[in-house]
């Protein structure tokens, strides 16, 4: 069976952090497709907003601030 998508309820922004951190595990990962219900389109885009939140330094690369 296959299941519906979810769309993003919000813009998918790396300055968009608290509703990147609901994508993330307590020890820092990105959740997968199955936990988010995300199309590849938008898990790609969030995985890059995480990321690039990353880099500048907003979130941090292991566990919840």
């Amino acid at each position: 069976q296959k299941r519906a998508e979810v769309l993003p309820t919000e813009p998918l922004d790396y300055k968009n952090l608290p509703y990147l951190i609901k994508f993330l595990t307590p020890n820092g990962k990105i959740q997968s497709r199955k936990r988010t219900g995300f199309s590849g389109q938008h898990q790609r885009q969030l995985a890059e907003a995480i990321k690039h939140a990353r880099h500048l330094g907003l979130l941090a690369f292991v566990g919840r601030q």
